[in-house]
């Protein structure tokens, strides 16, 4: 199986004036070669180390300690620093840039452009390459996600509804823009939450925020270390403009209100008309 595109961690075999070679355990290979700017100081042979595995300039497969934009098997937004008449080449962290083929480009890719594409190990060749036909590599429908569940979110386009998302480098998902209370970009890595898997088509609803009292409880603690930075004082209440919360606090009113109605159940707050403030406590 190719180690080519993996985060892996290998044990040192040798040290030598070019740097590290680290057991692969093929017997066709001597060791993978770790170049002497990315070794760290203090690795002796027998130490295990961890590296990216990949084909640089000279098509050599070699490691190194840097951490790559976008991994075999993942989606990223990068931008193209060069273009020729059969591909582009895209920045993705390394010295060797990420090669996306004429035949794997929606259209044409243009200098300096930033485009969303996928990541790939080209059989043929055994590099890594990428494509933005992206829609290949994903699923419309859900698999194994249960609403309220944590998923890893990349922000995409945006569209009439909201902003189409991928979840867990798998599936689309959306973001409404109605429950979207933060400035968003294309390429923007993030958590969200599974808040609805619709039964017609399984497609993903997703939120950026906790719902139900998971929420509540972080709007709580949110709410409370405020009002600690601003002297046991902020000037909102259940009648402030949802704007004036978001600007304060970044959540939306209706979990605002639930969670200052919770803390003035608890006696940790009061509530008037100039805003809230923290309840005196009694020794």
């Amino acid at each position: 199986m190719s180690l080519i595109g993996k985060n892996i961690n290998l044990e040192v075999l040798r040290s030598t004036e070019i740097g590290l070679f680290l057991d692969t355990e093929d017997r066709n290979y001597n060791g993978i070669l770790l170049p002497k700017r990315y070794v760290p100081s203090g690795v002796e042979v027998g130490d295990f180390i961890d590296v990216f595995i990949y084909r640089d300039s000279e098509d050599r497969i070699i490691a190194t300690r840097l951490d790559p934009y976008i991994r075999v098997g993942e989606f990223a937004y990068l931008n193209v620093n060069k273009v020729e008449s059969y591909g582009a080449f895209l920045d993705w962290g390394l010295p060797k840039d990420l090669f996306v083929p004429v035949s794997q480009q929606r259209s044409l890719m243009i200098d300096n452009g930033y485009y969303l594409v996928y990541a790939y190990l080209d059989k043929q060749t055994d590099r890594i390459a990428a494509t933005a036909k992206v829609h290949r590599h994903l699923q419309n429908e859900s698999e194994d996600l249960e609403v309220g569940q944590e998923v890893e979110v990349l922000i995409c386009d945006e569209t009439d509804l909201g902003v189409r998302v991928i979840v867990n480098n798998k599936f689309w998902g959306l973001l409404y823009h109605n429950e979207i209370f933060q400035n968003l970009t294309e390429g923007q890595k993030t958590i969200g939450y599974v808040k609805t898997i619709r039964l017609e088509d399984h497609k993903l609803d997703i939120t950026l925020k906790k719902e139900g009292m998971a929420e509540v409880k972080d709007a709580r603690s949110l709410i409370i270390e405020a009002l600690h930075d601003a002297n046991g004082f902020l000037p909102l209440n259940d009648k402030s403009a949802p704007e004036a919360i978001y600007e304060e606090l970044e959540m939306s009113k209706k979990v605002f209100k639930k969670a200052i109605g919770n803390l003035y159940k608890d006696k940790m707050i009061t509530i008037k008309r100039d805003g809230i403030h923290l309840a005196e406590q009694k020794v």
